[in-house]
């Protein structure tokens, strides 16, 4: 029997959740909040959204949506265009050959796991950035950004398995 209009408007709006999910922590991340020097410290937040459905869901949020994500970032943050986009297609499509490992993994072991890759990830961007600006950015807002991504990790985690048994477990 085939499913009715609304059972698959339904299917079709929940595989959008984690794109949703990740491209809403993109606008949070980007988001004015009145503190000075925040915008230099504020966390890759889409890092640890690609990072998590690349593991749990990767065929809801495949590499060109990571990209067309990371994309977005750079145009919504003013970085030099294809450097956050380089970054979480790097961060999905690591992650994503990896995702046998952690799935029979510990929260501790994806979360050192996590750790050291968005020390990637950040190192990466901070590179990048500094190439393409013709300065070095300096290394110690670079370091308070990868601690607070890494700190704020178990936090969103959970937010985002209760996003995932809210409206995918059946999907």
């Amino acid at each position: 029997m085939k499913p009715s209009p609304w059972v698959r408007m339904d299917i079709w709006v929940r595989h959008l959740v984690p794109f949703g999910m990740t491209m809403g922590l993109v606008l949070l991340s980007v988001m004015p909040v009145g503190l000075p020097g925040y915008a230099r410290i504020a966390p890759m937040l889409p890092v640890m959204a690609v990072y998590y459905w690349a593991i749990y869901r990767p065929d809801l949020l495949p590499a060109w949506a990571a990209f067309a994500i990371g994309l977005l970032a750079d145009i919504l943050a003013g970085t030099p265009l294809g450097v956050n986009a380089l970054v979480l297609l790097l961060v999905q499509s690591v992650t994503a050959s990896q995702r046998r490992f952690f799935l029979a993994k510990s929260f501790l072991v994806a979360w050192w796991a996590f750790a050291i890759l968005a020390a990637g990830a950040v190192g990466l961007s901070w590179l990048l950035v500094s190439l393409l600006d013709g300065r070095l950015i300096g290394l110690g807002s670079v370091a308070v950004e990868y601690v607070v991504m890494v700190g704020l990790f178990p936090v969103l985690t959970r937010l985002l398995a209760q996003m995932q048994l809210a409206f995918l477990k059946d999907v």
